[in-house]
């Protein structure tokens, strides 16, 4: 088993309220549910305007998929509004051992 966990941070430039923000963010966070099955939450900045950063995880029985998973996952953060511009993009992939349920 396979897991992959990572953050994502954005700028939006041309926000002006909170609400403006969230509106966006939560449009965002729903195309990801939706479109790759990936669990995905605004982890921090929730008091700014202009800036926000997202945790998320996805998991998986081969490597090769979730690889697929993240750069699908890129790739709508980087094409989703000009409204948004991605300054970080981490994540991380590790290896779960094999474990047998009963």
């Amino acid at each position: 088993m396979y897991v992959v966990y990572g953050c994502v941070e954005l700028f939006l430039p041309y926000c002006l309220s909170l609400k403006e923000k969230r509106k966006i963010i939560h449009g965002l966070i729903s195309r990801i549910r939706k479109r790759f099955n990936v669990s995905i939450s605004e982890v921090a900045f929730h008091d700014l305007w202009q800036r926000t950063a997202l945790g998320f995880s996805a998991v998986s029985h081969n490597s090769p998929e979730l690889e697929l998973i993240i750069n699908s996952v890129k790739e709508t953060f980087l094409d989703y509004s000009s409204d948004t511009e991605m300054t970080v993009f981490n994540y991380d992939i590790i290896t779960c051992p094999n474990t047998h349920f009963m």
